[in-house]
């Protein structure tokens, strides 16, 4: 029997079993090809003591080792270019900075503004060549070596400096600076080396001190002023160079707390700013400037004074600074004091209604430890508005020739002698001129200077009396006489009105409403009129001229001017300016035998441009009383049936 008929055979008895009853067919279970025996731990603390599978631990072996090569790696690395560095700089290497050495011949000592003539000589002793070498040289520009814009930066190509070679290179520098002080001048050599990109820097420090500055300043002034009082001083610019200083400038930087009042010479074009211009060798220029220190006992005010040349792009600042002074002036208290108030203000500058009367008081008072004896006050009037016959002194003198108020112990017995600490008053009264005098003469800028100025003796060491004083100033500026006129018309001005005269109830009749405003010595800025309309007056609409700004606004019933600005003189010199506009009376019967209104109280506002108060000026309201026009009847303003 052959084996593929063999094969069927088995295949033939296994399909009758599978289908015979009866038959049981024995199954083989089949086993694993191996066996894994696992141990499971019960709790957490096992997992953590359970030893690694042997797998496990080979994948965790390979990490560690490649995680120790890579950190070897790095390393080694990072020890390569330490050492690469060190190498570089210790000088082991073919390039190393300490092997560059920067000389400076030259003077350590120059004038302030003269040439210094430097030369610099570059020496390389590396075993190879700085290739594209640059010399840059900074140093300050003028004396205010605090400005960091204020620096020169020249660079100069070297070209290549071959292995043990060395490079000269002349220049010259011209410095500026106070006596005694030094200027550091910077030099720095920029190379590259064969096979690099980088730009490498050597630097260097060279000191020169200045041995006298081109320009001298100096101050001439008291280094003590007492509070709020005025304060002069004195700058003086010489010319301390060899060659004409072109094109000078003198800036005074004011502190905080000092107004500026006059200079002479006038400064230009602001008032801390003088252009002195070409000065030869030994030239001098004096400013004196006059101004007020306000500020409390104990404090200091300093003034910063800057000399130099104009810049080029701007002319009202210096371009190069050749000398600067720093004048501190100390505030103290005065040992004996008079103050200045003017109708209860005792400001500098205070301001008054013309043709008013002025009430002033002196306020003095003795701030020494000791006694004084024999004050004597002495106020000194001036001012082109002043009316010299309305002064009137309590307890002192009116000198009206000399125009003083003097106030002794001839005059007040209780300044005869006044103790430490004692304190007092004095009185007096002025009064000034009307703006207008008549004959086109019109008072310019009116204003009165008051000055006071108290002394007295005070013991001394051997019973010698020693005098001691103190003066203060004060301005009153007169305030423009900027008044508003109003009048109501029927038979006259710019419109054609209608309607009965007298007003008849239930009626309307048109009326003209004319502002006239006029104004005396000060220009007066933004002004306007406002007035408003009773509830019987309507708005028509109508305005004259018609370049005057006049408008009505119907929420509020309120007419307004925009009149803008108001030159001196107008309605005294010139005409007066008007604006006119037209209204509609619709009277009730109600007002039958009654005056009506036409417009309410109006209230012109403005700012004197001279005092900078604002002024206010009001007209009573208008009615139907056209007493202004000579055809008036008298009746015919009361509303008729």
């Amino acid at each position: 029997m052959s084996e593929d008929t063999e094969k069927l055979e088995r295949l033939e008895n296994l399909n009758k079993k599978l289908y015979m009853k009866g038959v049981r067919i024995r199954s083989h279970r089949q086993g694993p090809l191996h066996q894994l025996k696992q141990s499971v731990s019960k709790t957490w603390e096992d997992v953590k003591k359970a030893p690694m599978k042997e797998t496990a631990l080979k994948v965790a072996t390979k990490s560690s080792l490649f995680k120790k090569f890579f950190i070897f790696s790095a390393v080694l690395f990072g020890v390569a270019i330490i050492f690469a560095f060190l190498t570089f700089l210790g000088g082991t290497n073919t390039v190393s900075n300490s092997n560059i050495e920067i000389a400076v011949l030259g003077n350590t000592f120059t004038a302030g503004g003269e040439d210094l003539p430097l030369e610099i000589e570059v020496t390389n002793k590396n075993a190879v060549a700085l290739d594209l070498a640059d010399l840059i040289v900074e140093y300050p520009k003028g004396g205010d070596s605090t400005s960091a814009s204020d620096t020169v930066r020249l660079r100069s190509s070297l070209g290549t400096i071959g292995a043990g070679k060395t490079v000269r290179h002349d220049m010259t520098v011209s410095l500026f600076g106070t006596e005694g002080s030094t200027r550091t001048i910077k030099l720095s050599i920029e190379y590259r080396v064969a096979g690099s990109n980088a730009i490498f820097v050597k630097d260097r420090d060279y000191a020169v001190t200045i041995s006298s500055a081109p320009v001298v300043l100096s101050v001439d002034a008291p280094t003590q002023v007492s509070p709020n009082q005025e304060y002069t001083f004195t700058v003086k610019t010489t010319i301390n160079a060899q060659k004409t200083a072109t094109g000078m400038l003198l800036r005074i930087d004011y502190p905080s707390g000092f107004k500026f009042e006059s200079a002479t010479p006038d400064p230009t074009p602001l008032d801390h700013i003088w252009a002195l211009g070409d000065l030869a060798p030994g030239a001098e220029k004096d400013i004196t400037v006059k101004g007020i220190v306000y500020g409390a006992d104990g404090e200091d005010r300093a003034f910063h004074i800057y000399a130099g040349s104009a810049n080029a792009k701007d002319q009202t600042t210096i371009g190069v600074v050749y000398n600067s002074l720093l004048h501190t002036v100390s505030i103290i208290k005065p040992f004996i004091q008079a103050n200045i108030v003017i109708n209860g203000d005792s400001s500098d500058t205070i301001t008054a209604g013309s043709q008013t009367d002025i009430q002033g008081q002196i306020h003095w008072a003795n701030n020494l430890p000791t006694r004084i004896t024999d004050a004597e006050i002495t106020i000194k009037l001036s001012g082109n508005a002043l009316k010299k016959t309305s002064v009137q002194a309590f307890k002192g003198f009116y000198n009206s020739s000399a125009q003083t108020i003097v106030w002794d112990k001839t005059t007040d017995s209780t300044i005869a002698t006044i103790e430490p600490g004692d304190t007092g008053t004095e009185d007096f009264t002025i009064s000034s001129l009307p703006l207008f005098g008549g004959s086109a003469s019109l008072l310019s800028n009116p204003s009165i200077t008051i000055e006071v100025s108290i002394k007295g003796k005070q013991p001394a060491e051997g019973g010698v009396l020693s005098e001691v004083n103190s003066s203060e100033k004060k301005t009153i500026k007169i305030n423009s006489d900027f008044q508003i006129a109003a009048e109501a018309a029927y038979y006259k001005g710019p419109f054609a009105n209608t309607g009965p005269i007298p007003p008849k109830a239930e009626t309307a009749t048109t009326y003209t409403v004319t502002w006239i405003l006029t104004n005396t010595s000060n220009n007066i800025s933004g002004a306007e009129v406002h007035a408003l309309l009773p509830a019987y007056v309507n708005w028509v609409g109508a305005k004259s001229p018609d370049s005057e700004n006049i408008s009505y606004d119907e929420t509020t019933r309120t007419v307004s001017w925009k009149i803008g600005n108001v030159a001196s003189g107008v309605g005294y010199t010139s005409d007066p300016r008007k604006a006119s506009f037209q209204v509609s009376l619709l009277p009730s019967s109600s007002q039958i035998g009654s005056v009506p209104q036409l417009l309410l109280q109006s209230t012109m506002t403005g700012k004197d441009v001279f005092t900078g108060s604002n002024i206010t000026s009001t007209h009573a309201p208008l009615n139907t009383r056209l007493s202004n026009y000579s055809g008036f009847t008298y009746g015919d303003e009361n509303v008729v049936q």
